[in-house]
């Protein structure tokens, strides 16, 4: 028997990352991640589903603060 992944609606992942639900369908590809099951939403049209696990892995991986790499130079170089 195989276990079945957490799955996580776009709306959760929006919330998680701070971002608009619409820049979701723009960010998950960009993340690497695909859709792992389409269920019926609140409305009953599908919705896309994705797992939990990946979606944490790929989130922790996204550059963030202290991403900028410019910042990590000598300070008197330049002047």
């Amino acid at each position: 028997m195989t276990e079945t992944p957490d799955l996580i609606s776009r709306d959760e992942i929006a919330a998680a990352l701070g971002i608009a639900p619409g820049s979701v369908r723009k960010a998950l590809p960009r993340m690497g991640l695909k859709p792992v099951a389409y269920l019926p939403g609140p409305n009953g049209r599908p919705m896309a589903y994705y797992d939990a696990a990946e979606f944490r892995t790929a989130a922790a991986a996204r550059p963030g603060a202290g991403a900028r790499t410019d910042l990590d130079r000598d300070r008197g170089e330049g002047l």
